[in-house]
This record gives C-alpha cells, structure tokens and sequence, in this order.
C-alpha cells in the first residue's frame, strides 16, 4: 500500500471523498489514478466542500457570506439541487447520514438532501424575523458536532463559562428551532466531539476531561483524557471524529475509541495523528512512522505500515474510496494503494 502513491493537490479547502476544491473549482477524481474525471466551476470562490446523498455540496462566496451552493453527482459531476444560504465565512459542512449542517460563528443551518433548510439557528446577517424569540441572541458558538439528526453547540456567552446546547436538525418549523436541553460547563475551553439521540460529549480541555451528558443534560459520566493542541481548521472547531462500531476520536495526542452507546472510552492508541478510518477489517490510524494497524475490538497494535510523507508531521484525515485509502495532509490529498 505505501509503495504506490498519487497527489491530488490543491486541496485546502475542503475534501470530499475523491473530491477536491481550491480557488472557484471543485474537480472529481477517480481515485485508483488521481486523474480529473469532471470539474465544476464558477467565476466566485469557493468557500468549502462537503458531502453527503452520494453529492459532492459546493459553496461558493459572494460579497457578504458563503451563500451560494451547489450539488454535485459524485460519479459524474452532474449538477443537482441548489440554494441560497446564510452560512458564514470559513464555514464546514458536517453530516450526520441524514442532513448536512453549515457551521457558523453567529448562525447555523441544516438541510435535507433537495438543499431544503430544516433548521437555522442563531442571528443570520439579515434578521427576517425580529421576534424569533431566541433565547441567547449575545451568545457565539465555537464548536459543532453532528449526530442522530441532532445538532450540538458550545456557545460563549456573556458573563457565563460556557453552555453545551444541542437542537433538533428538523424541527416541526424551520422558523422556530427546538432545543432538546442546554446547560451551562463550567469551561472556557470546551468542544463538543460527539452527538446521539441519548447522550452528547463534551471534552473540557481546562480540566483535560471528557464530560457525557445525557438527552436531559445530566452529566452520566466524566473521565481524563491526554489532550495535544486542536487542529482548528474553519471558523469553529469541529472535532475530528469516525464513527462506526464506536467512534474514534483524536485528542490531539491519542486516538480513542468511545462506546456509541454511553460514549465511554473502550482503549486508546497514544501518540496518533489523527482518528483513523476502517479498511479491510481493520482500523488505520496514522502515526509518525506511517499507518498503525489495529485490532478495532481490542486497540491492539498488529503493525505499522510505513509511509514516508517527506517530513510533514501535522494532521492527518484518513478516508477510504474502494481499495484506495486517502490521506490528507495539510493542503495535500495524496492516494494509497
């Protein structure tokens, strides 16, 4: 698998399967080759990609936020739906199966998968409705995280130590969003890693500890955790997360993988650059050395794959396409086969 390579640059902005984007374009690849299959341009930037229905979701900039956006068909490039949107600079597209949900700094938005929105939430730049009776119009949200067709936000209020909220992603109104519970941290530091229908968790990054709320907002559970610097990449943190027989979270120094049901922690790999992703059986998890084999069950190390990145030591998003695994690095998607 390290033997062979391809690059696909160009990826700083956003990576979308075997899907890339800079500039104003977004250009698919077939990944066994790194060859441009199709390429979808626009004379605005690009703000982010992100995926979801089997599409690549383009958006682009105008002059006031990221509101133009685009889907694409994976395999051929086709154009689908569109809409206009208030998502904000240096937004992220993150997707729970069902919806995929624009971050923001002062509003966020779902949609489904005809770009509908089911939900905005927050101060949008023009206020369409005055009386949207938000609770916090003061508050801002520094981290997202998605799950279960619900939303979690850690907002930064005045004159409190921060609040973990989670929302519905289609409420009964798209107008009037519906909380499911919001309770104040405690931490000026925290991140929300991970979302079901029956718990949230949290990691407070003052205390280096991982708090697991339930859909009431009672702390279950708290544990220590080994924590590095986090890799902010947009205009929120969004916690680098995979989520399949557990979810496996990387703290900035270990990966761990946590129970989906309570959010538990099962076992960790220390030392790790990023979360890892399933392939044949097995969890990769990218080390220094190159690509760490683990047991899933169990977290045991089997053997290291070696993998010369030509001295980048950074971040590393691990994804999979067939029989190609992708890695990205900084502002580089390079295949392995």
């Amino acid at each position: 698998m390290a033997g062979s390579e391809s690059c696909h640059p160009g990826s700083r902005r956003r990576r979308s399967g075997s899907r890339t984007g800079d500039g104003n374009e977004v250009l698919g690849h077939d990944p066994q080759t790194g060859r441009v299959a199709w390429r979808y341009a626009r004379d605005i930037p690009l703000c982010t990609i992100g995926s979801e229905w089997d599409r690549a979701v383009a958006v682009f900039r105008k002059s006031s936020n990221c509101s133009e956006v685009t889907s694409l068909r994976g395999p051929t490039g086709l154009r689908g739906p569109q809409r206009n949107s208030d998502a904000e600079f240096d937004t992220q597209l993150l997707s729970d199966g069902t919806y995929l949900t624009a971050t923001g700094q002062r509003t966020f938005e779902s949609w489904r998968s005809d770009l509908v929105r089911t939900q905005q939430f927050g101060i949008p730049p023009a206020v369409k409705n005055p009386d949207n009776d938000m609770k916090r119009p003061d508050c801002t949200f520094t981290s997202t995280a998605v799950g279960d067709d619900r939303v979690g936000v850690v907002e930064k209020c005045p004159q409190e130590l921060g609040r973990i909220t989670v929302i519905k992603a289609k409420p009964e109104d798209d107008e009037k969003p519906e909380e499911v519970f919001s309770v104040g941290l405690g931490s000026t530091s925290a991140s929300v890693i991970a979302v079901t229908s029956k718990h949230v968790a949290v990691v407070e990054r003052d205390r280096s500890a991982v708090v697991v709320f339930d859909d009431n907002g009672r702390e279950v559970s708290r544990y220590p955790v080994r924590l590095g610097t986090p890799d902010f990449r947009a205009n929120v943190q969004v916690e680098a997360t995979k989520t399949g027989n557990r979810i496996y979270w990387h703290t900035g120094a270990d990966t761990l993988a946590l129970d989906p049901a309570a959010f538990t922690p099962q076992w960790s790999v220390p030392d790790t650059l990023g979360p890892g992703t399933g392939f044949a059986g097995k969890l990769l998890v990218p080390v220094r050395e190159g690509l760490a084999v683990i047991d899933p069950g169990t977290g045991n190390r089997e053997r290291v794959i070696p993998v010369d990145r030509g001295g980048y030591a950074g971040p590393v998003q691990l994804n999979a396409v067939g029989s190609v695994l992708l890695e990205q690095r900084g502002n580089t998607l390079v295949a392995l086969r």
